[in-house]
């Protein structure tokens, strides 16, 4: 009886094990076939760009990084004509003349720009995040254009083709960051850097300061902002690389994109490669470790940090915000802002999940080593909306500004973008001469516009954006010497 228990306990299991694996299989197949089967994917998806910087180019200072570069948009002006094929698109930004051509703007946003300053107090390192471009970050370097020696960088693979993104590596990017800051460093000549950064941006900021504090070198920055910052990724990204690996065995370049869009914004890709939510979470990762080995007395080192967050963000964890970075980080002048959803009746109503629950025993603690501050709507239900400081310090403060009546929540896009942004602003356009983004809800059947109805809806302005603006300034007048959050 024994032997016949064993025997039918080995049977059992082989026969779970290939029904496993066949089940594995088909899903497999099945997941292979519906990748493949999304729409065509275009020259610019495919093609690459000979003179985009990366880490093994030899580029030793931050002038021959803006050669190179102007090399690279001089080729991509070379290709355009025939990645367009000769056929003409009203919206797609690499077709001349289109209403999404980046030639329309007065200025080239989706190029690294650096404005001197002789008289500059500070000067202003602005970086963007994954798939965007210089143009993200323009309402800063507009802000502190009279004060301040502005720098935004242009990040390698970013403002030209999507392909740019298919190869790239995390320490492409940090490569350019430390070009760029080094060169800021030399011309502010003692003055002190700031730096805002967006999404990845933000990520890279942390990490250079890290970096330099793992290998015995000063930090370079005064001061940080985090708008959006990537310090967190869902845990599916683990996997993502497999997807385009797969892809190139196959032959089946469709595998290495997320997503094909058309490419109707002028300053950020629509179509997004696997790799590069690959790099964001490899980066994330980087920093996580690097923070968590890094002794206390050099935590004490980093330069503070104001960071903004809405309470939902598809891209980025707003726990992770706070237990990866903030919950790290030693008592020090350090901020955070989160944005809470509109909370009317109606917006409740719908919301199967409160994303407030998550954290919401974090915020209740009482000895926060940072000030926390959380943007939400007042008693009753109002739009208005009031800023209520959790942790350590406590106290209410009515704002003078209030949810949009049709705006449920902020996005992991909105934070950078006022309600007057040309591009992703709420304000509808005069004429067509230009593509205008933030306003654009078109309504009428499923199935026949090509630009996803997710994408159109999507929140693209920060109707708190003044007050975020008034927090960024407040910050950067603090003396840098320890105040009461240290």
């Amino acid at each position: 009886m024994k032997t016949l228990l064993i025997s039918s306990g080995k049977q059992l299991s082989i026969a779970l094990f290939y029904a496993c694996f066949g089940i594995g299989l088909a899903l497999t197949v099945t997941g292979i076939w519906l990748l493949n089967g999304r729409a065509d994917l275009s020259p610019w998806h495919t093609h690459f760009l000979s003179h985009e910087f990366d880490r093994h180019k030899g580029v030793e200072d931050f002038g021959d990084y803006l050669k190179l570069e102007q090399q690279l948009f001089t080729e991509l002006d070379q290709e355009l004509g025939k990645l367009s094929g000769g056929i003409s698109s009203p919206i797609n930004r690499y077709h001349s003349g289109s209403i999404a051509d980046p030639k329309r703007w007065a200025l080239p946003w989706n190029q690294s720009f650096e404005w001197a300053n002789a008289d500059a107090q500070f000067g202003l390192l602005l970086l963007h995040g994954m798939s965007d471009s210089p143009y993200a970050m323009h309402q800063f370097a507009e802000q502190f254009k009279g004060r301040a020696h502005v720098l935004a960088l242009r990040l390698p693979g970013h403002g030209t083709l999507p392909s740019g993104l298919v190869r790239l590596e995390w320490q492409d990017l940090a490569a350019a960051v430390r070009l760029a800051s080094r060169h800021m460093s030399q011309a502010l000549n003692g003055k002190p850097l700031y730096v805002i950064g967006y999404s990845t941006g933000a990520s890279l900021a942390l990490n250079h300061e890290l970096e330099n504090l793992h290998s015995g070198r000063p930090t370079d920055y005064e001061k940080v902002v985090m708008l959006s910052p990537a310090i967190g990724l869902a845990p599916m990204a683990v996997g993502a690389q497999w997807q385009s690996q797969l892809g190139y065995i196959l032959g089946l370049e469709k595998l290495s994109w997320n997503t094909i869009s058309p490419e109707y914004d002028p300053f950020k890709y629509s179509s997004f490669a696997v790799n590069a939510g690959d790099v964001v979470y490899r980066l994330a990762q980087r920093n996580s470790q690097r923070l968590l080995a890094l002794p206390e007395d050099k935590k004490r080192q980093l330069p503070p940090i104001l960071a903004f967050q809405s309470l939902v963000d598809d891209s980025v964890s707003t726990r992770a915000v706070l237990e990866n970075l903030f919950l790290q980080l030693p008592k020090g002048a350090n901020e955070l802002v989160i944005y809470d959803m509109n909370r009317s009746q109606v917006n409740l109503s719908m919301t199967p999940v409160d994303p407030l629950a998550e954290i919401s025993g974090i915020l209740a603690r009482t000895n926060l080593t940072f000030r926390g501050t959380l943007i939400e709507n007042q008693v009753g239900f109002s739009h208005l909306v009031q800023a209520r400081e959790f942790g350590t310090h406590s106290g209410v403060e009515k704002l003078d500004f209030k949810w949009p009546v049709s705006v449920y929540s902020l996005s992991h896009v909105a934070l950078p973008f006022s309600a007057n942004d040309s591009l992703y602003g709420n304000q509808m356009p005069n004429s067509m001469e230009r593509i205008q983004i933030g306003a654009a809800a078109s309504r009428g059947e499923r199935g026949v516009i090509s630009i996803p109805a997710a994408d159109m809806l999507r929140q693209r302005w920060n109707p708190f954006f003044d007050y975020q603006m008034q927090r960024i300034e407040a910050f950067f007048s603090q003396n840098p010497e320890p105040t009461e959050y240290r």
